[in-house]
């Protein structure tokens, strides 16, 4: 028996009051309809469908072939978008699950369980539902007098003793593949919305004698709903507590975890610290005994066993074990950065390849690079890469030493054990073993900054 997931993701959130879809909007740096499919992923789903509207090219491109698409044109209810799904699944065999993209903080725990319990009662239809002390808004769940569904209202239409219910619908929910869709054709929009409710479906169900079932889940934050940007901040709020405890159970120190940011897509070994205002967005794989922060950013980089990474930004990057780097450095552009090296304050490293045991201490640009074992970059030095044009690569071969307040205009190659003299602009090869020193010969004339000084 197979598992299909269609994920609601037609609305633009007229309330987030912008021009981006509404599911697009990040939670800790991701998407939250990525998140979504993320949790989707890690479950047993054979087929994702997802619902959007025709101009959605943004939501195309950034999930691209991982889901299948419908287009519902027009916004007439939930009802309404997941019948959309019924020329990819109407005859079917199997379970579907309904959720919408803008409640990323569901787990997969969760939905794994919602399954479970749908298919242990051999339901028609289970509906995922939560306890809220203030359910204002929510769709009610009302039960018979043997504590079973009977049906679901909407808070708009719901009377004063149904407002008075707490158990609340969250709006996702598992189907028997097949009733879901024979049911769809009955609704209708006879209600104060004038809009073809999912919720229907279960009474409609229920006629034909089949079985409604409700999954409770205790953790009323994981099925919040994102309307607007209070809501969007409130899901930051939750998700990033939720993963720094985990972290921390496993073996990681934050030192402040309401001023720690790490995105779901990051992994970090046992006995690292984390720093206060320490982000981490996109994937990151972050080896053990290392310490991060304060005030660093990481997106997408890999960092080693060991590492000491204080108040700097890497993107694309990796760095090897026992590397030090920082205050205020910035790697970018795929910089794969050695083992046992020491990039220091104000160093910006870009689509380089730094070797083992080199340094670059301080003040330092290093651009479309190769730089071999045991360099030495001092202090001011620049590989020149840019023409206005095109770039161009230097390469420096190993035990090469730069001396301070050196240009390197590639392309260009400095050999093996190779000085570069301090001051010196550097536009043609270095031999191995050769010192090449590139600047005017220095001239003193005596008496004339006091001459200067009397005009």
């Amino acid at each position: 028996m197979q598992n299909y997931a269609i994920v609601l993701a037609a609305g633009k959130g007229k309330r987030m009051k912008s021009s981006l879809y509404k599911v697009l909007h990040p939670i800790l740096g991701k998407p939250m309809i990525s998140h979504v499919i993320s949790n989707l992923n890690q479950t047993l789903i054979d087929r994702k469908i997802v619902v959007i509207a025709d101009d959605a090219h943004e939501i195309k491109s950034l999930l691209k072939d991982e889901v299948e698409y419908v287009i519902q044109k027009e916004r007439l209810g939930t009802g309404h978008a997941v019948r959309m799904a019924e020329v990819l699944l109407e005859n079917e065999e199997g379970s579907t699950l309904v959720i919408c993209g803008d409640t990323p903080l569901i787990t997969k725990e969760t939905i794994k369980k919602l399954f479970e319990h749908h298919n242990t009662k051999k339901a028609d239809v289970t509906v995922l539902t939560t306890i809220k002390d203030d359910p204002t808004g929510y769709g009610r769940i009302v039960r018979d007098e043997n504590d079973e569904i009977l049906k679901i209202v909407e808070h708009d239409d719901a009377n004063s003793s149904e407002r008075k219910i707490k158990e609340i619908n969250t709006g996702t929910y598992c189907f028997n593949n097949k009733m879901l869709f024979k049911a769809l054709k009955e609704v209708n929009n006879c209600n104060e919305q004038n809009e073809y409710y999912l919720t229907d479906v279960l009474e409609i169900i229920k006629d034909h004698n089949g079985k409604a079932c409700a999954y409770i889940t205790q953790d009323v934050e994981e099925t919040l709903g994102i309307n607007d940007r209070v809501r969007l901040e409130q899901a930051n709020q939750i998700l990033k507590r939720r993963i720094n405890e985990n972290l921390m159970r496993n073996g990681v120190t934050i030192i402040d975890k309401e001023n720690t940011y790490i995105s779901p897509d990051t992994t970090i070994g046992q006995d690292t610290i984390i720093y206060p205002g320490t982000i981490c967005l996109g994937k990151n794989e972050i080896g053990s005994h290392s310490i991060i922060g304060p005030h660093t950013q990481l997106e997408n980089t890999k960092i080693g066993n060991h590492v000491k990474i204080k108040q700097s930004v890497l993107t694309d990057s990796e760095v090897g074990d026992h590397t030090t780097v920082g205050p205020f450095a910035h790697f970018r552009n795929h910089s794969i950065i050695g083992s046992h090296v020491r990039i220091g304050n104000f160093v910006e490293i870009k689509n380089t390849t730094f070797s083992n045991h080199s340094n670059a201490a301080h003040l330092a640009y290093i651009g479309d690079a190769i730089i071999g074992k045991k360099v030495n970059m001092g202090c001011g030095s620049i590989t020149v890469n840019y023409d206005g044009k095109d770039k161009h690569q230097t390469v420096i071969k190993d035990n090469v030493f730069v001396g301070c307040n050196s240009n390197l205009i590639a392309p260009v190659t400095v050999g093996e054990n190779a000085y570069i003299a301090a001051g010196s602009t550097i536009n043609r090869n270095v031999p191995k073993d050769a010192l090449a020193i590139a600047r005017n010969k220095q001239e003193n004339k005596e008496g004339y900054a006091k001459k200067y000084r009397k005009k």
